[in-house]
């Protein structure tokens, strides 16, 4: 019976075990093991959330960014990673959701921001600081990272001169502050390493603005640049921060994950603009107008482009001379990998950018970076080598003259080659015919060399001390040789020219030891931050330049000990040593209230010993009034309010070195000596005063991100070279002027999250800058030479012209008014103050995503006004179309003639309100098309991530302006309208 109830009882058990198991199995049936990778759409993010909604089940992403969760059909996974915008994603069946995290410009409140000397975030920094970071800088087919910056950033001004590949752009951080244009330079930092923002000298091509020392960066290399602009930022950097500083951060080893990055594109440029010229037509009608309005008879010596040209030839010399197609070619490789505390990331690229111009001439670059991190097993050493290598090569023919001959050559011109193909010179006796390729076979390659390294060190004392040294070094060299052969030019000159050359180098090298001690420690409801140390900088320089002629046969020209003459007009070589104490103290009380005093005393060899050190710093201030308790009941709609505040006090040594020394020169003859310097021991540091008050919101729970800025900077103290009277012997003298420069203005910032959705993103960011440029204070500027170039209570980039008085009625030339009426026209009539500045510019960004599609454009908008191009009255030469309103009745413009007198009026009016033009921009900065290529297709061949993308740079201009670009006023190149598509696989 006892046998029985057991089996009874088992029975029983087990009957309910099934039941149970019946009722489970149609749960069973729903639940799902979800797996996927989170990305960034380039590297899997390691440490992502993924929450089931609604729930508190989760798990986070290992270091390859795979995650595994159980859930049910039904449920929804939940996304997120700081600094990026959490994603919400039904799971509908599905066992694999890959994902990839767009970042959250409109969240960056934690995103770790480079300040220089220590790092911040947005939410708790109190100065000025803009960021962008490599996903805007990589996708634009440029040379220079800083045109990556045109039109992304308020108060940051970029202005690219011409179309030629490597030449430096002009940059300014809230305005113009010295009165020398040498002296605006902003401070550049390479991962911590000061480098030499002057652009390198050139001879060739690109003498007018040179060659910008960035170039030799690779664009793949970058991670970030960080603009710092107010006092704030700016002065822990002292005397270098006056005019802004640009902080450069490369690439570095990462622990997320170990792999190869490959990227590769082509693309095309062409020339964004040309002008309407005449044709053949109505450029004879011109010419026959100017006769016979001057009573005088075309000969073979006044008019050969009327008798001895051929009347039915044409030539679009815009075509002809900068009507090419430059290609294109760039590519990018990069690995990285490690495992435990070391590190490693090592890139290359080659780029390479042909010409628009006449010739097979070319720009080249190849670079090379490496970046080693290792940390020690305890966490207290970690050690960080950053190399950056580049090498570039701009291989472009010297001939300054060929933008402006294509503008001006008659249409019916003779052809500048020979059916032989040789240049055309022609033989007639009165003609003046200048063949535009003058210089095919001038030649102008220019090579640089740069290496940028640093090494930094860090040791955890304590919990609360970490001790750090940045040992940097850098070297720039560069060298230009200019060949110009005889068969260059004219053969009725042979006699007079021989085969010649110019050569140039310039070497640049520095280095940089900062040792420093930084403290952190919770005090309170605070928290203070603490930092000290010591900079020691030696830089040294040479340059070298030096013409030869009298190469005995063009094989030879080059080849110095073969020129019968060589001249050394340069050979100097100047050190430069600079040493400085800088400390800083920040203070975070509860989250709330931000307290950051920076302060630095810098000693520079470029001034004499009674003024070769001073003392610079800030204080700057936040609040974020968000956080108090009566903003809680509006966090509905305010999400995040702050307002800030800094003065402080930088400075400027941007001059020459030993300019406060006796310099001397040897005589022709031997034995003498001459002063060819004044001594001033006395002159001193610029001072750049910065002020600057500022409010940052976000609404509807950072949807919506704002932020208003108003600053003003007094720079004072000016260094410049003081005019001397004559019978000093001496032209000037290096002195510090009573002049106040003053630069205020408004910057607005906004960025929004139109759309966010599970498939589709869109966001908008937009930025506005409204300058204003001031010579407020220049005590007896009467006395001295800058009374004619400045005036004061306006911007420093005027114009001084005369007042435009319309057509003569008696002679049909131009007017002007005398406004003193003394019976003459000189620079005292010259009373109509023109404002050649942006009156303000801006910048919309937006970034469009959908599923595995992304677009992004940009827009950039500059308000300003300046001199159009003029053109003579009637002389031999091409014009614009708008001449041929002279053939009116009604017109603007003074009869058509070849006289003294009319020549006369034209120089004048072109120093007029007459020539004023509004060169307002609307352009199309860049736009950039891609598209990831399916994960499960990649992932079969090995390929973790694969993406196509189409870029297009400077692609539409909107403009009244009638010349080249608005934004390099003259005959310079045009920039180039560029069209790329590439791919880039990640393994």
């Amino acid at each position: 019976m006892i046998n029985n109830h057991k089996s009874v009882r088992w029975r029983r058990v087990f009957a309910c075990c099934l039941f149970f198991l019946t009722l489970l199995e149609p749960l069973s049936a729903q639940d799902l093991i979800v797996s996927g990778k989170v990305t960034d759409g380039k590297l899997p993010i390691s440490g992502a959330n993924v929450l089931i909604k609604n729930t508190k089940n989760g798990v986070v992403t290992d270091f390859d960014g795979r995650y595994n969760i159980t859930a049910k059909t039904t449920d929804t996974l939940l996304i997120s990673y700081l600094g990026y915008t959490t994603l919400t994603i039904p799971i509908q069946n599905r066992t694999t959701i890959n994902v990839t995290l767009q970042e959250d410009a409109t969240a960056l409140g934690e995103v770790q921001i480079n300040a220089g000397y220590y790092t911040t975030t947005d939410r708790e920094r109190t100065g000025s600081i803009t960021r962008v970071t490599a996903k805007d800088i990589e996708q634009q087919p440029i040379v220079s990272p800083l045109e990556a910056l045109q039109g992304r950033m308020a108060g940051v001004e970029i202005v690219q001169q011409n179309g030629i590949p490597g030449s430096a752009p002009i940059i300014r951080i809230r305005g113009q502050n010295s009165l020398r244009s040498e002296g605006n330079y902003p401070l550049y930092i390479i991962d911590g390493v000061p480098v030499s923002s002057t652009p390198i000298n050139s001879y060739g091509n690109m003498s007018n603005t040179g060659i910008d020392p960035l170039n030799t960066l690779s664009l793949s290399n970058i991670e970030s640049i960080e603009v710092l602009k107010d006092a704030d930022a700016t002065a822990i950097y002292g005397s270098r921060g006056a005019n802004g500083v640009i902080l450069i951060s490369t690439k570095r080893g990462s622990q997320r994950k170990s792999g190869l990055e490959a990227r590769i594109y082509s693309g095309m440029g062409k020339a964004s603009k040309k002008m309407k010229l005449l044709n053949t037509e109505e450029y004879l009608k011109i010419r026959n107008e100017a006769f016979q309005n001057d009573g005088e008879q075309p000969t073979e010596s006044n008019a050969y482009d009327l008798i001895l040209w051929d009347k039915n030839r044409y030539t679009d010399w815009q075509d002809e001379l900068f009507g090419g197609t430059s290609i294109i070619s760039d590519i990018n490789l990069s690995a990285s990998g490690g495992k435990e505390n070391t590190f490693f990331r090592l890139g290359g690229s080659y780029h390479k950018e042909g010409t628009i111009l006449p010739g097979d001439f070319s720009y080249n670059k190849v670079t090379a970076g490496l970046n080693i991190n290792h940390t020690s097993n305890n966490n207290k050493l970690g050690l960080n080598l950053t190399l950056n290598y580049g090498v570039d090569r701009n291989n472009f023919i010297n001939n300054r003259s060929l933008i402006s001959s294509a503008l001006t050559l008659p249409p019916n011109a003779p052809s500048m080659y020979k059916s032989d193909g040789t240049l055309n010179w022609m033989d007639w006796e009165y003609s003046a015919w200048n063949n535009p390729m003058a210089g095919l076979y001038n030649t102008s390659k220019a090579q640089s060399n740069t290496i940028v390294s640093n090494l930094e060190l860090t040791y955890n004392l304590t919990n609360s001390f970490l001790f750090k040294t940045n040992l940097g070094y850098t070297e720039l060299s560069s060298n230009e040789v200019i060949k110009m052969p005889k068969r260059s030019y004219n053969p009725r000159n042979w006699e007079y020219v021989s085969h010649r050359s110019i050569h140039s180098e310039s070497n640049r090298n520095s280095w940089i030891i900062e040792p420093q001690l930084a403290y952190q420690n919770n005090i309170g409801t605070g928290k203070l931050d603490a930092l000290i140390g010591i900079t020691f900088q030696h830089s040294v320089s040479d340059r070298l330049l030096m013409n030869a002629d009298g190469y005995v046969s063009e094989s030879m020209i080059g080849n110095l000990a073969s020129a019968e003459k060589t001249i050394a007009n340069t050979n100097e070589e100047i050190t430069y040593k600079y040493h400085a104490v800088f400390a800083r103290i920040g203070y975070n009380w509860n989250e709330k209230y931000f307290l950051n005093l920076t302060g630095r005393r810098d000693g520079s060899s470029r001034f004499g010993a009674n003024k070769r050190f001073a003392n610079f710093g800030a204080i700057g201030g936040a609040w974020i009034f968000s956080e108090e308790p009566f903003m809680k009941n509006h966090n509905s709609i305010l999400s995040f309010g702050k307002l800030r505040g800094s003065y402080g006090i930088t400075g400027s040594d941007q001059i020459g070195d030993y300019g406060y020394m006796d310099t001397y020169a040897s005589t022709r003859a031997p034995g003498g000596l001459y002063p060819t310097q004044l001594t001033n021991p006395d002159y001193s540091w610029e001072e750049n005063k910065k002020l600057e008050a500022a409010v940052d919101v976000g609404l509807f729970r950072d949807r919506i991100r704002l932020g208003i800025s108003w600053y003003r900077n007094r720079s004072s103290n000016q260094l410049v070279g003081y005019p001397l009277p004559s019978l000093t012997g001496f032209s000037s003298v290096q002195a510090n002027l009573p002049a106040t420069v003053q630069n205020t203005g408004w910057e607005l910032e906004l960025a929004t999250n139109n759309i966010q959705s599970n498939e589709l993103h869109w966001q908008t960011f937009i930025n506005l800058t409204i300058p204003k440029n001031e010579l407020l204070e220049f005590p007896n500027i009467e006395q001295t030479s800058y009374a004619n170039q400045y005036r004061l209570g306006h911007p420093l980039n005027i114009k001084l012209l005369y007042q435009y008085d319309g057509i003569d009625p008696n002679t049909g030339l131009y007017k002007m008014v005398d406004a003193n009426q003394d019976g003459k026209l000189d620079y005292e009539d010259q009373i109509v103050i023109l404002d050649q500045g942006r009156k303000y510019y801006a910048g919309i960004n937006n970034s469009i995503a959908y599923k595995g599609i992304s677009l992004q454009f940009l827009w950039e908008f500059v308000k300003q006004k300046s001199r159009k191009d003029p053109f003579p009255p009637g002389f031999i030469g091409n014009y614009p179309k708008k001449i041929l309103d002279v053939l009116k009745e009604d017109t603007e413009l003074q009869m058509i003639s070849q006289s003294v007198e009319s020549y006369i009026a034209y120089s004048r009016v072109i120093n007029s309100t007459f020539y004023i033009e509004d060169t307002s921009f609307l352009r199309l900065k860049s736009i950039s098309l891609s598209y990831n290529l399916p994960a499960q297709i990649m992932s079969t061949i090995g390929i973790t991530e694969g993406k196509l993308f189409l870029n297009a740079h400077n692609l539409i201009t909107l403009t009244n302006y009638k010349g080249l670009d608005p934004q390099s006023i003259g005959n310079n190149l045009p920039v180039l309208r560029t069209i790329s598509c590439g791919l880039q696989l990640n393994f």
